[in-house]
């Protein structure tokens, strides 16, 4: 063999092929080639590998799962349920003292698929609210007591009963709810006082049965000072047999009235 050809053979031996027959064989183990190199890869870096993997029927990357996601898809969690845990936790900590964060990660997704759900934070804080509202509280069958005194009892009582369940939170979420607020959710503010005025005003009307509407509206916005106290109360600690002493004092002094 001439001395030309055996010095090929050799380098060919030690590096494992040369860049010709990189393009006939696989490397040999421990001398990988680039991918792009292989037989039927392709070498243009303009192409996406995801491309070229398919076409040899090798299996997609990772890459292309998140491209379909970004490119959108079924959102991965139940809408229902993600209304009920951002309902608990505004009703414990408050709009202000839930971040964005604190949502997603309660929930388990991704700020995109939040906003994509509901729009924005205002706007599930909204929807938690109105689940809030199918909550049995003070106002459940009052059209069922045949004496006004009993339709205070009965308020009075479901009210506190509601504040200390121990299956929800401290408190009711409507009658302390964002009492005060940055100027920029004064919106949802005002959402809340409307929610706080509509139970007044049931309450009015369920008195109208015995009393005249003067008296009506006036005994209704006595009961509902009672409640939201009985409210702050609760998220103070008050245990549901110390506010039972607050609604006989008040029971007291209404029949005396």
């Amino acid at each position: 063999m001439p001395i030309d050809s055996l010095r090929r053979w050799r380098v060919v031996r030690s590096v494992g092929r040369t860049p010709r027959d990189r393009h006939q064989w696989p490397p040999a183990p421990g001398n990988h080639a680039p991918l792009s190199s292989w037989p039927g890869r392709a070498r243009d870096s303009r192409v996406d590998p995801n491309q070229a993997d398919a076409q040899q029927g090798h299996p997609v990357a990772r890459m292309d799962k998140q491209i379909k996601r970004r490119r959108g898809g079924p959102r991965t969690f139940n809408r229902e349920e993600a209304i009920d845990i951002a309902m608990r936790l505004f009703w414990r900590h408050g709009y202000e003292g839930v971040s964005l964060n604190d949502l997603t990660a309660a929930i388990g997704i991704a700020p995109p698929s939040l906003y994509a759900a509901f729009g924005s934070k205002a706007e599930l804080y909204r929807e938690a609210l109105d689940r809030y509202a199918g909550i049995p509280g003070a106002l459940l069958n009052l059209d069922a007591a045949s004496t006004q005194d009993e339709v205070v009892a009965a308020i009075l009582r479901q009210g506190a009963d509601a504040v200390t369940d121990p299956e929800g939170e401290r408190g009711c979420m409507v009658s302390s709810g964002t009492l005060q607020c940055a100027e920029e959710h004064a919106s949802l503010a005002l959402a809340v006082s409307k929610r706080r005025d509509a139970m007044r005003e049931a309450i009015s009307e369920a008195l109208g049965r015995w009393l005249d509407p003067d008296r009506s509206k006036s005994l209704a916005r006595f009961l509902v000072v009672v409640l939201q106290g009985m409210s702050v109360q609760a998220r103070d600690g008050a245990t549901r047999g110390e506010l039972e002493e607050v609604i006989e004092e008040v029971l007291r002094i209404h029949r005396v009235g």
